[in-house]
């Protein structure tokens, strides 16, 4: 058992939240019950995770996406209603961390993420130092690189081979980076990895010769949330369960 605001806490500590400009609050976000004793984590703050949680018997749900971002005009209706008002119909606490969840060295999006698929950052590049950057243990082609990416995240990746380089150098960053390709180019990357792919990056890709693969916002986002969790557990022997709410974006 931890009480609510050591949690937080240690949390807004363990992935330094403060020092990220980011598009919405990170932290607690819905206020719960003041003691803590299970923990669901997943990654949106969608009602089926939240239901799931409940289901689970969660005192605190901990997400990569939660409910409030900038721009939105903070009324508590439709869909929005709706979540909020099961999270506080049964007290659960909502805590949810965006991009210093993406970043944390050893917890973080990007650091599990490259542990999977076996690679291992040597720099850090683009936006808030949020890319990853690192040599593969061998050179692979773009489709070599595709069926380890498929066979890591049972997912099919969406793959512009470039111009059939050897790739010795792989970035990734996950979630929606999609514009931090050139960023990743400039870093002196042969392949790069993100979640989504917009109509601009597969022309850098041909032009550039550089292979991109677009491997899922949701699929490349479910490692850090997931390594938190398993940090809190057996920091502080709170009972923790993951909840995939499958996405195919």
């Amino acid at each position: 058992m931890i009480d609510r605001e050591a949690l937080h806490r240690h949390l807004q500590d363990l992935l330094e939240a403060a020092r990220f400009k980011d598009y919405g609050p990170n932290g607690l976000q819905v206020e719960g019950k003041p003691q803590i004793h299970k923990v669901v984590t997943g990654v949106t703050a969608s009602l089926a995770l939240i239901e799931a949680a409940i289901a689970e018997g969660a005192d605190a749900i901990l997400v990569h996406h939660g409910l409030f971002w900038r721009g939105q005009d903070g009324r508590l209706t439709g869909w929005m209603k709706q979540r909020v008002a099961k999270l506080l119909a049964h007290d659960i606490n909502l805590l949810a961390y965006h991009l210093p969840l993406d970043a944390h060295p050893r917890l973080g999006n990007n650091a599990q993420w490259g542990q999977r698929l076996g690679l291992v950052a040597d720099a850090r590049f683009g936006e808030q130092d949020l890319g990853y950057i690192g040599s593969a243990p061998e050179p692979w082609t773009a489709a070599e690189l595709e069926r380890r990416v498929s066979q890591s995240m049972n997912r099919v990746p969406v793959l512009v081979p470039g111009d059939g380089r050897e790739i010795k150098r792989v970035a990734w960053c996950s979630g929606g980076a999609q514009s931090h390709f050139e960023a990743a180019i400039a870093a002196g990357a042969d392949a790069f990895l993100t979640g989504e792919i917009s109509e601009p990056q597969a022309h850098y890709a041909r032009e550039m010769g550089v292979a991109y693969l677009a491997c899922g916002h949701h699929a490349s986002e479910r490692y850090g949330v997931q390594a938190v969790g398993v940090h809190l557990a057996e920091q502080f022997g709170l009972a923790h369960t993951f909840i995939d709410i499958d996405n195919p974006a």
